[in-house]
């Protein structure tokens, strides 16, 4: 018989699977030591880097951003005055430590603001080719280290000027959280700025000191090994066929104190879409680190873990009832037939075939035995051809059934009972606070994005001359070009009347909330209108108005780990969404609008951010709410982010004993439909093809010829079956041709 045929292989199959699935179950719902640092909380502490990354890669962009577009702008007409420069930088963007115009002729300082700028730095290089003009760090006097972009102006005349910028490349000025600190970290493991250390004078005691300088040196060790890990290339880094973050990621375990792990995420900084352009910032080599101090976990292992051997030991005994079921019923009755049909087709009528009790082995042995009887000669066809007893009608499904029945008996249980998790599952408290300051961060970022589309308008309209129709519309395609969050760029008088737009149909520049220079509406309809506009200069009543589009703020809602986030105004209806939404649109559970309230009550200073664990029934859900605070035209909107998921997302070790379980379960559900499904369609099926035959044989029809279909036990029978038809044939043939042979005594005159 070939290795694949016949009952033997799914049989033998079947058994290996059982004692894999067993040994499966056993190593992976068996009892094991809890891990020191949740997974959850160590992906938390990734995803906290990966938005520090991308907060601190935005800023510094948008900074070159905004220097390179003011210069294209001013370079546009005739020569500004160094001073009005930048006075006029400084009131539409307040973001750098220090700018400076210098001649680059003669290298005099024409005019500076802020802090001084060191001119050491400047040489041939920097002006001139490949890298000229290319932003730079440079370390001041004090150790702090500047980021230094520069722009080339045209002065009166044909004079030239170089417009330099100073930037500190400080840690995004995010919340973060209690006990956790943020490092920007160098090429080489530098650590260029931190955050989130108290200072060493303000501790009362020596313990507290001593764990201030163990948790710096940690940050310290970890940098470096950050910095060695961010080196390599983003796509080698992580796994095949994984997206995610397009930069370099990861986790990082430090040591223990006072029974706290130190545990670190890191991220490169890296362009949000590769494919758009380069990143000036994702080419300075920078890596953020975040560190937090976490609980170490008891390594004492739940009584419940025992379930798993218990589980894999009712698996191996319900699988060898299987197996022994089907050998029973259906091996041994098949390779019985298989020696039966093997004998009368050699000739062998002398001892009565073996007949099984049921099924089509016995239909197929009753067949066989009264086509004995007609080789033989003591019968005819016709004799026994109603005998069909009631135990014939059970066929092979029956076993089969049986067997399946029996393996989902360890299943079901499995699957749907073993280790489920309720709503009393214990959820780290750094998850909670994660939520929390993730969700805060976000709600910074949408401001400052909100605060940088109102400074874009404002800047912008200095340099609109509503005179000349013509040249304002050629301006705001160029802006509406160059800057990709608007969807319409337009000028409105003081009667509401459209003067000059780009882009998309303008709306109403709303008159009810005069002086705000954020506005929302489009109640009713599928999208709110978000609208950011500043006042013309020198003409009263005149606007520029930008619409910001709801798509740009849905793609800064969007972040791994974070579930689902919101922007929502006073009333808690949707104004953005990382999914799908509907225009001031509720928010689905009772508990979040009461969570928004909550964060815009004024506490101390200001409205605060709130985490919130949500127990609802069986389900957990975590959820948090970050007001905008922080200063800015956007601060005084009143909207909140909102961020809610549910809790079992989490890789925390009740769910992933949960979702063990389960994939315990559906591997047995494959094994049953993949064993079972092989012994029904390769044996149950031709054999109940073959009982049909055996009997219609058994019946007198000497005229079908039976082919077999597989070359295996069944097979082998209708080999068998096919002799002894011509066998039958043969006997049928010399039997109606004696009558008719002539004697040999006979004769006549």
């Amino acid at each position: 018989m070939p290795l694949l045929g016949g009952i033997r292989p799914p049989i033998a199959l079947l058994c290996v699977l059982v004692l894999a699935l067993a040994g499966l179950t056993a190593k992976v719902l068996g009892p094991d030591a809890e891990p020191v640092v949740p997974k959850a909380v160590l992906s938390s502490q990734q995803y906290f880097a990966q938005d520090g990354a991308i907060a601190l890669r935005a800023s510094i962009d948008e900074r070159v951003t905004d220097l390179e577009r003011t210069a294209t702008a001013l370079n546009r007409g005739s020569g500004a005055d160094p001073e009005r420069v930048l006075s006029d930088l400084g009131k539409a963007y307040q973001k750098w430590t220090g700018t400076t115009v210098l001649d680059l002729e003669s290298g005099e300082v024409l005019a500076a603001r802020g802090e001084r700028i060191p001119l050491a730095w400047l040489d041939k290089d920097v002006l001139s080719g490949d890298e000229a003009l290319t932003p730079r760090m440079v370390r001041l006097e004090t150790g702090d280290v500047r980021l230094m972009t520069m722009a080339v102006l045209e002065g009166k005349g044909e004079t030239q000027q170089l417009l330099i910028a100073s930037n500190s490349l400080s840690v995004p000025s995010i919340n973060l959280g209690p006990f956790r600190s943020m490092a920007v970290v160098a090429r080489g493991g530098e650590v260029l700025a931190t955050a989130g250390f108290e200072q060493s004078e303000a501790l009362n005691s020596d313990a507290e000191r001593e764990e201030l300088t163990f948790l710096q040196k940690q940050m310290s060790r970890l940098s470096d090994s950050a910095a060695e890990e961010t080196e390599q290339n983003p796509i080698g880094a992580r796994e095949p066929g994984s997206g995610g973050y397009p930069g370099v990621s990861g986790t990082l375990v430090g040591d223990a104190y006072n029974g706290r792990v130190a545990t670190a995420g890191y991220a490169s900084l890296a362009a949000s879409d590769p494919e758009d352009g380069e990143s000036v910032a994702a080419g300075l080599g920078l890596t953020v680190v975040a560190m937090l101090p976490v609980v170490q976990q008891q390594s004492a292992a739940d009584s419940r873990q025992l379930f798993g051997l218990l589980a894999a030991g009712a698996l191996v005994l319900l699988g060898l009832l299987a197996v022994a079921v089907l050998w029973v019923t259906v091996q041994r009755p098949l390779l019985g037939l298989f020696l039966e049909s093997r004998r009368l087709a050699r000739g062998d009528l002398i001892r009565p075939v073996t007949v099984p009790r049921w099924g089509e082995a016995a239909r197929i042995g009753s067949a066989l035995e009264r086509t004995r009887g007609q080789l033989g000669g003591t019968s005819d066809p016709d004799s026994g051809a109603d005998d069909r007893r009631s135990r014939f009608r059970f066929g092979g499904r029956g076993p089969l059934a049986l067997t399946a029945v029996l393996l989902l008996l360890w299943c079901v249980p499995v699957g749907l009972l073993l280790n489920r998790t309720d709503g009393s599952v214990s959820i780290p408290a750094a998850m909670v606070n994660d939520q929390r300051d993730r969700t805060d961060l976000v709600a910074d970022r949408v401001r400052r994005a909100l605060n940088e589309a109102q400074a874009d308008v404002l800047s912008i309209s200095r340099l609109i001359d509503v005179d000349d129709p013509g040249a304002t519309e050629i301006l705001l395609k160029d802006a509406l070009r160059e800057h990709t969050r608007y969807q319409a760029l337009y000028v409105v008088d003081e009667d509401g009347d459209t003067v000059a737009r780009a882009g998309g149909d303008p709306h109403g520049w709303s008159e009810e909330k005069e002086g705000a220079l954020v506005r929302v509406s489009g109640k009713g309809q599928k999208k709110p209108v978000v609208q950011t506009g500043a006042p013309v200069p020198k003409h009263k009543g005149t606007t520029l108005v930008g619409e910001v589009r709801v798509e740009f703020l849905n793609s800064l809602l969007k972040r791994p780990g974070l579930g689902e986030v919101r922007i929502v105004n006073p009333d808690a209806r949707t104004l953005a969404a990382s999914d799908g939404f509907l225009a001031f649109e509720g928010l689905p559970n009772d508990a979040l609008p009461d969570l928004v309230r909550a964060g815009n009550v004024q506490v101390g200073a200001g409205p605060v951010e709130n985490g919130l664990l949500i127990r609802d029934g069986g389900a957990v859900t975590v959820a948090a709410a970050a007001p905008f605070t922080g200063g800015g035209v956007a601060s005084d909107l009143g909207w909140t982010v909102v961020s809610w998921q549910k809790a079992d997302r989490f890789e925390i070790t009740a769910y992933e004993r949960e979702d063990r379980a389960v994939l315990a379960g559906l591997l047995g559900l494959a094994l049953i439909v993949v064993c079972l499904g092989w012994i029904h369609l390769v044996v149950v099926r031709p054999l109940r093809a073959l009982a049909a035959d055996a009997e219609k044989l058994a019946d007198g029809d000497l005229k079908t010829v039976h082919y077999p279909r597989y070359q295996d036990e069944v097979g082998a029978v209708v080999r068998s079956l096919e002799l002894i038809r011509q066998q039958l044939q043969a006997r049928r043939q010399n039997k109606a041709r004696r009558p008719a042979e002539p004697r040999l005594d006979a004769g006549g005159r």
